[in-house]
């Protein structure tokens, strides 16, 4: 069996942290596994502060690949992270063999996280204008993201922090990835409702190749040995 290299990169209020069910099985395998966390966030909160922004999260991924000398990843990006690992495919598309979105944005340029959210990005920016600063959004509570289980509850309520509101509301720079191998994981059991318009257009289209987990938005958390055997291609 060939070694493989993952790199996992988190979603919003999340950190590396969130993969560690995934990393463990397919570290099992015997394959590479990489969490960055984007900075801001998990255990970098501390770096957290208005100036960060989604350009920030792309260089931070793509000077990650390159510390690492990586070549031939399969780069993962969760939900917000659609528009980091499609950012850094732009930069550094000869570092990547696989593009994987679960349950993620797979954004256009010119675009914002807000731009994809329709009504609730006025809610947005209020909960950040009130809870936050002005410049960072609370984290929503575990049920949004089909995390039911006290323990997976009380680990995420310990770990999810504020989101810097400039990552949601930067337009994607550049957009790479589509001579790439690519994925869709869509969570549909509960479904967000975000990504139903994803799943949509990229169900059918030849391609991509698609997959439907009946689990709900934190699959890495909820139904981490799916998502491993769909990255290991069994």
């Amino acid at each position: 069996m060939a070694i493989e290299k993952f790199v996992l990169v988190h979603g919003a209020w999340h950190g590396g942290w969130c993969w560690a069910k995934v990393a463990r099985l397919l570290r099992d395998a015997g394959h590479e596994v990489y969490t960055p966390t984007l900075t801001g966030l998990g255990e970098r909160a501390h770096l957290a502060r208005p100036e960060v922004d989604l350009e920030l999260h792309i260089q931070d991924l793509v000077a990650m690949l390159e510390a690492e000398e990586l070549r031939q990843v399969t780069l993962v990006g969760h939900s917000y992270a659609g528009f980091v690992i499609t950012g850094a495919a732009a930069r550094v598309a000869a570092r990547i063999g696989h593009l994987v979105y679960l349950d993620a944005f797979v954004p256009e340029v010119g675009k914002s996280l807000l731009d994809y959210v329709g009504d609730r990005a006025a809610a947005m920016r209020e909960a950040a204008s009130a809870h936050g600063e002005g410049w960072k959004l609370p984290p929503f509570p575990p049920e949004r993201f089909g995390v039911t289980s006290q323990r997976d509850t009380e680990w995420l309520t310990k770990h999810l922090v504020p989101q810097p509101l400039g990552t949601f509301e930067q337009p994607l720079p550049a957009a790479g990835g589509d001579k790439l191998k690519r994925t869709y994981v869509y969570c549909s059991k509960p479904a967000m409702g975000a990504f139903d318009q994803f799943a949509e257009r990229l169900r059918d289209d030849r391609k991509w190749t698609f997959h439907d987990v009946k689990t709900g938005h934190d699959a890495m958390i909820t139904a981490p040995g799916d998502i491993a055997k769909i990255l290991m291609g069994k």
